[in-house]
This record gives C-alpha cells, sequence and structure tokens, in this order.
C-alpha cells in the first residue's frame, strides 16, 4: 500500500538503533517528523463543537499502543504515529488540543460510551457489528495482510493447522482469522491454532522466532513490521477484505459531524496526503470521510 508523490512535505527521517537480541520494536526503524503542512482553526466547523468539549479546549482521545505505524511510541516515550498526527491536525481544525489517554484496545469502546473519553482512536475498522453501539468517522482504509519468514510457502486461503499469531481484540482475532479455521474444520482439516499476544511486536517476535508459523494483520501494520524486520519477516500473500479505519464517537454524539467535516476540510485542502505521505500509508487514503461507512 506504500507510494510516494507529490514532493510538498520536508520528512526528516532518524535512523534509530539496530534490532537487539533477534527481536523488532515498534520505535526501531525510520520515524518521519511531518514539517510544511498549513492547517488554522476553522470557524464554521469548530462552532459546531458540543459546548462542554469546546469549553474544555481539549479532545480526549482513547489510545492503544504499540500498532505501528499507526500508534506507538517513540524512543523518548511519546505517542507517535499517522493517526497521531491526522488527531493532531483535527485538534488544530477545530482548535482543540487533542489530549492522548492509553487504554486497553478492548476498553476504548465501552470508555468512549460512557464519556470517558470523546473519541476512540486505536486503527478501529468500522463493522456493521460495531455500529450498532457507536458512530464511526472514516479516514483511512486497510485490508488484512498475511506475513511469513522467508522460504516458507504460507497461504492465507490454506493455512489450516498453521499456527497463526495475532494482536487480542483485533479484527483478525474476533473475525478473520477464527472464519478462516472454521472453513478447515468444515472441510474435515485440522483448525488454525490461532496464537493471541497482547502487542504487535509480540506477534512479529514470535514469527521472527519460529513460535507461529504466519502472523495476520492490518496492511499498514503488517508492511512496517516487515520494513522493521530487516528481511526475516515476508509478506504472504496478497492484501484482502479491505475495509475502513474510523474513529468512535458514542452513538448519535454531536461530536460525530463535526469530525467528518474536520476530516473533509483536510482530505479537500490536501493536508490529509501530506501526512499520510509522510508515514508512506497514502495507498489507503480515502477521498470521503463519512459517518458509518461499514459494508460487512
Amino acid at each position: 500500500m506504500n507510494a510516494r508523490s507529490r514532493p510538498i512535505i520536508a520528512v526528516l527521517m532518524t535512523v534509530l538503533v539496530g534490532l537487539l537480541s533477534g527481536c523488532v520494536t515498534n520505535n526501531e526503524g525510520l520515524v518521519p517528523v511531518v514539517s510544511g503542512v498549513d492547517i488554522h482553526r476553522v470557524d464554521a466547523i469548530a462552532d459546531q463543537l458540543p459546548p462542554q468539549i469546546a469549553a474544555s479546549g481539549r479532545l480526549a482521545v482513547g489510545v492503544n499502543v504499540p500498532y505501528a505505524p499507526n500508534e506507538f511510541k517513540d524512543d523518548q516515550g511519546n505517542i507517535v504515529g499517522f493517526d497521531v498526527d491526522l488527531m493532531n491536525a483535527i485538534g488544530q481544525v477545530l482548535g482543540l488540543t487533542a489530549d492522548f489517554k492509553q487504554a486497553d484496545f478492548d476498553k476504548i469502546i465501552p470508555a468512549v460510551q460512557s464519556g470517558t473519553f470523546n473519541v476512540g482512536m486505536s486503527s478501529f475498522t468500522d463493522t456493521l457489528e460495531r455500529e450498532k453501539s457507536v458512530d464511526f468517522v472514516t479516514y483511512y482504509r486497510a485490508g488484512v495482510q498475511w506475513a511469513q519468514r522467508p522460504g516458507d510457502a504460507v497461504d492465507p486461503n490454506d493455512a489450516c493447522g498453521l499456527r497463526v499469531g495475532v494482536q487480542t481484540t483485533t479484527i483478525e482475532d474476533i473475525e478473520e482469522v477464527p472464519a478462516k479455521s472454521d472453513a478447515c474444520v468444515a472441510a474435515g482439516q485440522p483448525p488454525i491454532g490461532k496464537i493471541k499476544y497482547d502487542s504487535q511486536d509480540d506477534v512479529a517476535n514470535a514469527l521472527i522466532l519460529g513460535r507461529i508459523d504466519a502472523l495476520s494483520a492490518d496492511s499498514p501494520v503488517t508492511a512496517y513490521a516487515i520494513k522493521r524486520s530487516d528481511g526475516r519477516i515476508v509478506t504472504a500473500g496478497a492484501v484482502f477484505d479491505s475495509a475502513p479505519y474510523g474513529w468512535v464517537v458514542a452513538k448519535g454524539s454531536p461530536l460525530g459531524p463535526v469530525l467528518q467535516q474536520a476530516m473533509q476540510h483536510l482530505i479537500d485542502g490536501g493536508q490529509y496526503r501530506q501526512i499520510a505521505e509522510a508515514w508512506g500509508v497514502e495507498a489507503g487514503v480515502i477521498e470521503t470521510s463519512v459517518i458509518n461507512g461499514a459494508t460487512s
């Protein structure tokens, strides 16, 4: 999903420390610093904010790390990533400071529902099932991408009996791999051994060390893990099951339309693409942000 175009951004790439003990960690490699993106408060959009949020001057954003390149920590412990830069840009349009608050992935949606967070931002796939309880403001489109060790021959469509690593509570954990495993059993084949890990770092390390046969993750996440693996992980098959990412807001919240308008402003003004290009993820950019864009 990676490409490069429009050299309007000045991107400073800082090379961090190399791999240790055969492992890969999310803040190794290249972390772009985006500059030259002109963003200002847009009164016509910001004035529609719920009064309580506007008065606070802050947007409480629930996030789970690490899930590079979308959200993770750099060597100084700062939360960084494509999603982070984009949400900071949304904050500028709305005249707010994005206040990123770490939480377990499976606790973010309940926290948005309870009002603890204004927004959930953690590479959430917008699905019809999730839309029953919360609303989504779409901002990206990603698919699923498997990875394997070099020399192996893993087919995501014929993985019966293999050990496949996933990050817990992701779509790959909840839906994609279980569905493939059920199909194996229905065909009289052994099930897929789904191995769950708390972080994507742990999944990648398990694959490198031979504890699993393959990993399944969102396409930009798998691409980033491969880039940081120094050739010890490669793709297995093509990207499939493309679906929208969305920011989570409470069901029927007036904040949803405001975020959608701010996102569309960044799309139309080109700043969105500039940020995506800096992270090398522009292949998944969208042209129109919508509320609840799931089709499955």
